[in-house]
């Protein structure tokens, strides 16, 4: 008996020891603040991670993220300088700076944190996007655009939504949307003791009844730019033809004068054997009745049987056996 009240004895001192070293003891880890209070005030900031001291039932610990926090905004509409209706979705990246500042104004709490960063980033948003028109918009959703590779509708952009511009190049860059929400934000949050890393829009389109009117004049755009394509094509076209035709015409009057030029010069050579060949009376007499014999046979082709021929004719003299 005596030695189970001696064992109820050390476990009651065991889990009172335990008790009692777990009220004068907390560990902060390496992700996080922990901030002690007493009496409601802060005593002090733990940064580093390990095993500290509080004193017990006074003392009390809040512990706070110190890794950076996503907080992912609801989406919302928003108006343009150009009257034209966006909807913007957007996620932020925070982090606790300030874990004093971030108790003292936000009670320590990541909800209420993310309520006031909310207001302040909505604010951003719309502050930054209705000074800006759709076209100016969507072009600052890239990546600093070079206006130099981009099409001529961006070459309108104000001077407010310019970057700099490069003394040596002269190339101008847009500044991302990003950037220029974050500039908005400044320093709005060290207040809290929180600070903005980033600002990423995830969806930024038009409302669903604009769709349709924007879809059908993007298409109406790019047939006019095919349309105009299509026109320099034809034209280039019909230059490469007009040349073609041009060169084709000039080598066939080239070749026809050349073959008129061969033909003049093999007749006048036939002529000039004819002429040595028939060069004395009796030869050339023999000719002409050859020629005459020839133009008879021509006539009485075609199933002709009839000759006409006047009795003075040589080959009428001929027929009639004159000497």
């Amino acid at each position: 008996m005596k030695e189970l009240k001696k064992l109820v004895l050390m476990i009651v001192i065991f889990f009172g020891a335990l008790i009692v070293f777990s009220s004068v003891t907390f560990t902060t880890k390496e992700n996080e603040y922990a901030v002690v209070k007493q009496f409601g005030k802060i005593d002090r900031v733990v940064t580093n991670p390990g095993l500290n001291v509080k004193v017990p039932f006074i003392q009390t610990v809040s512990k706070i993220p110190k890794n950076l926090q996503f907080y992912d905004l609801p989406q919302s509409d928003v108006i343009t300088s150009d009257k034209k209706t966006m909807i913007v979705d957007a996620y932020i990246i925070w982090e606790v700076t300030d874990a004093t500042k971030f108790t003292q104004s936000l009670s320590a709490n990541t909800s209420t944190a993310e309520g006031r960063i909310d207001v302040i980033t909505y604010n951003a948003i719309k502050t930054t996007i209705s000074n800006m028109t759709q076209e100016e918009l969507i072009a600052s959703r890239d990546e600093s655009i070079d206006l130099g590779e981009t099409d001529a509708e961006l070459e309108d952009l104000e001077i407010k939504d310019i970057e700099s511009e490069d003394e040596e190049t002269g190339e101008v860059e847009v500044i991302n949307l990003s950037t220029q929400l974050l500039k908005h934000v400044g320093s709005q949050c060290e207040q809290y003791g929180i600070a903005i890393d980033n600002i990423e829009i995830k969806v930024l389109d038009l409302p669903e009844e604009n769709k349709t009117a924007v879809y059908n004049r993007m298409i109406t755009e790019r047939n006019n730019i095919a349309a105009a394509y299509t026109a320099q094509g034809q034209s280039e076209a019909q230059k490469i033809k007009n040349t073609t035709d041009k060169e084709v015409s000039v080598m066939l009057s080239k070749a026809n004068a050349d073959a008129d030029a061969i033909i003049g010069e093999g007749e006048a050579e036939y002529m000039k054997i004819l002429s040595d060949a028939y060069n004395d009376p009796d030869k050339a007499d023999f000719y002409l009745f050859v020629r005459s014999l020839d133009t008879v046979k021509a006539s009485l082709s075609n199933g002709q049987t009839t000759l006409f021929l006047d009795k003075s004719s040589p080959i009428a003299e001929i027929f009639q056996g004159v000497e």
